[in-house]
């Protein structure tokens, strides 16, 4: 009895130096962090809402942190090799990835990735939201939302709505939007944008879904006319513009936005995301910070690392029940 009371006080003495040696180690990390030059992996090429968001953040972030924090541009596929790179970098909060509604996407657009969406990354925080809108050309006998909806109803399967490639978010949400007010439309996939507007423009299309914020110049010069935000409220850059749940019934509570934030691998000490998440924080409410996202029509809006990855694991079971709906095929 003595020998197993002693060999039991000897394994809890061992499990509490293991953890107190555990904690130190964590603690030792995260107060030396940061201790070299940060990184933030973007999965889009540069000059797009992604990179300016990524930019933004770094310059406040590295004047914060007293480090250099470099943005590495690595578009790709679903963002597979962005995702990938960081998943492998050492969790220690020095390499950050931008997360946005496309990560969420790709967790159930593609057979298989070389990384865990959910296990390996620990988001930090939101950085920004961004609006999704319905436009039609200038010229284009819609002249509303509702006399849009009209001739789809009235037509069943001769309303043409364009969108970047399949599996895009404006691609999703048009799919969404379909499935919740129960039109039957054709959606017809681009290789980006530029083409989408051209063929709108054209007259070969009837409407188009697309990121509010490339779409703007095309909307300032006249050649291009909004009708609905697919968000759950108006933009202060279109105050005349309406949201799509605003027409109430089936689409009362409809809404589709998309948005970025910052993750770091899994297994990154917790104390090094608060940290992170701090910065972030004050970063995103800063009048400067605000001003230069609002003016690429971003909304600045930070989170708590719980609402972040809160806000990516329902955007994946969101976009897995549309891809299954719309029956898209697997890459």
């Amino acid at each position: 009895m003595k020998n197993h009371l002693t060999h039991t006080i000897r394994r809890l003495v061992l499990a509490t130096a293991i953890g107190a040696l555990t904690c130190t180690s964590a603690l030792a990390q995260s107060a030396a962090f940061p201790s070299k030059s940060l990184k933030i992996v973007v999965p889009n090429a540069a000059g797009g809402a992604a990179d300016i968001t990524a930019r933004t953040v770094a310059q406040k972030l590295s004047e914060a942190l007293g480090q250099a924090v470099v943005i590495e541009n690595k578009p790709s596929a679903g963002g597979i090799v962005a995702g990938e790179q960081v998943a492998r970098s050492d969790p220690d909060g020095h390499t950050m990835l931008l997360i946005s509604s496309g990560t969420a996407v790709s967790a159930s657009l593609f057979k298989s990735l070389p990384f865990d969406t959910v296990k390996d990354f620990t988001p930090v925080s939101k950085l920004a939201t961004f609006d999704l809108v319905i436009a039609v050309a200038e010229g284009s006998r819609f002249k509303t939302f509702a006399e849009l909806m009209a001739y789809a109803k009235a037509n069943p399967g001769k309303l043409n709505i364009g969108t970047p490639q399949v599996g895009t978010t404006q691609n999703l949400s048009a799919e969404l939007f379909l499935s919740a007010s129960g039109l039957q439309a054709q959606i017809v996939p681009f290789n980006g944008t530029p083409p989408v507007i051209t063929a709108l423009r054209g007259g070969s299309l009837d409407a188009m879904v697309e990121i509010l914020g490339p779409l703007m110049p095309q909307i300032k010069s006249n050649a291009v006319r909004p009708l609905a935000l697919l968000g759950d409220k108006r933009t202060d850059s279109l105050p005349g513009v309406p949201t799509v749940h605003e027409s109430g019934g089936s689409l009362a509570k409809f809404q589709a936005s998309s948005w970025n934030g910052l993750a770091v691998p899994a297994r990154t000490p917790r104390e090094v995301v608060l940290r992170l998440n701090r910065e972030i924080q004050t970063i995103m409410d800063m009048p400067d910070v605000k001003k230069r996202l609002s003016d690429v029509n971003l909304n600045a809006q930070s989170s708590t690392p719980e609402q972040a990855a809160e806000v990516l694991a329902a955007d994946i079971r969101r976009w897995h029940e549309v891809i299954v709906k719309a029956k898209i095929d697997k890459q």
